[in-house]
Parts: C-alpha cells; structure tokens; sequence
C-alpha cells in the first residue's frame, strides 16, 4: 500500500489537470491531437493534458485604443489622429483557428483603416462630421474583421492634432467669420431703423398734424427732467391757427 501512495497521488494531481473551470464570459476552443473537436464552455470541463489542447477566449467587450497616427488630409494638411475601438468576440473558433492573434490583427487594422479613411477627407469634414466618419470606419472595420469571429460594436475618433500654425489659421477664421456675422447684424438693424424711419415720415407726409403732437410730446419729456433752462423753436405751424383767428 506504502508502495502505490505515489502512483495514486500522482493520478490524483493529473486528474485535477485535466478539470477546467470557465466563467460566464469564457469560451475553450479545444484542439485534440491538433484538430479542431469543438467549444466548450462556460462551467467545467474536461481537458486530457498531452491530448487535448484548450484555448480561452472572452467573450467581452474589448476595448482597444489606437495610437496616435500621422494622417495627411485631402486638402494636405498633416494631422495626429488617435481612436477608440470597441469589439468582441462572436466567434470563438475562427477567433482561433483563422488569425494567429486576434486582439493584434484587430489593432493593426485599425490603425491602417484610421489611415485610409481619414487621409481621403478634407479638414473641415474632419472636424465637423466626426459622427459620420466614426459610422464609415465601423461599417469598414466591421467587414474586414468578421472573417475572424471578431464584431465591431463601435469605433470613436477620440483626438484630432492640428499644428500650431494650423490652430492659428482657425483661431483667425473664427474671429473674421465672428466680425462678418456682427456687421451684418449691424447692418441689418441700420437697414430695419431706416425703414421704420421711412414709414413713419410717410404716414407724417399724409398726416401733418402728427409731427405737432410729436413735438408736443418731446416738450413734456424734457420738463419732467431737472435740467437747466432750454430754448425750443416753436414751429409756424403750432402758432398758426392762434394767428389766423387774431387776423379775424
């Protein structure tokens, strides 16, 4: 009995080897004798060492960040880009069997497609239709990946670089379109007065009496106020009728 405890005990250790335990998330792409036999998972599972060989793959959300890349634009202006992907694995088998590393793979493509689609807009498109540009290079991205089991949930342009004297030229353009749009405020408040003017001397044109009641009008404005003595001219006009009904 003394002479089987190593034997037994080492059966013991090569049977716990062989019990796998995955969570939730987890799939095990097993390779027996170097052939694909099947995904299994998530719980425990039974993998023979020496025979069988298991690769673990997540089945989460994964978040990639892009580095920086050097983007020259449609309109030839040089721009440091950075990204964020995020994607999961649908596919556990051709995750495995179809592509040597899939999280590199992905990482690479990303980077040259941010490339490709950027280098082909122009500054402005860049800086406006940033929602636009994220669709296209999820749609692009999405179709290159499926092929390994990989789904493209979502792709977000996180930071576009310009150069100092880029940054300048914008900040100059800004302030010009800011002094554009405050004279034609201006303007079109000059041109509304001047029309208003035009009325109102049109309906005092077919109304004298109204620029008397006007000056009337001014008279009382200018006693309520505690100012000092002030001479008006009295128009003709308002004296008039005392004239008139002196000369009868």
């Amino acid at each position: 009995m003394l002479g089987m405890s190593p034997l037994i005990i080492i059966l013991v250790i090569v049977a716990f080897s062989c019990i796998k335990v995955l969570n939730e998330y987890e799939r095990g792409v097993i390779l027996t004798f170097g052939r694909f036999t099947g995904v299994k998972g998530p719980g425990i599972i039974i993998v023979i060492p020496g025979i069988q060989q298991m690769f673990r793959i997540s089945t989460r959300v994964v978040v990639l960040d892009v580095p920086p890349q050097d983007v020259i634009t449609r309109d030839n202006i040089s721009v440091k880009v950075n990204a964020v992907v995020y994607f999961r694995v649908v596919n556990p088998q051709t995750a495995v069997l179809n592509v040597e590393n899939y999280m590199y793979a992905t990482s690479q493509l990303s980077q040259t497609t941010l490339r490709s689609v950027l280098g082909q807009q122009e500054l402005d498109d860049l800086l406006a239709n940033r929602d636009k540009i994220n669709q296209n290079l999820q749609q692009i991205l999405d179709q290159h990946a499926e092929p390994w089991g990989i789904k493209i949930s979502s792709v977000e342009v996180k930071n576009v670089d310009l150069p100092q004297e880029m940054q300048r030229a914008i900040a100059k353009q800004a302030e010009a379109e800011r002094e554009r749009r405050a004279k034609v405020i201006h303007a079109d408040g000059e041109f509304q007065a001047a029309q208003k003017l035009s009325d109102a001397a049109a309906i005092i044109g077919k109304h004298p009496a109204a620029i008397q009641l006007r000056y009337l009008q001014t008279l009382t404005e200018v006693a309520t106020e505690r100012n000092s003595t002030t001479i008006f001219p009295v128009p003709i006009d308002l004296i008039e009728m005392f004239l008139k009904r002196k000369e009868n």
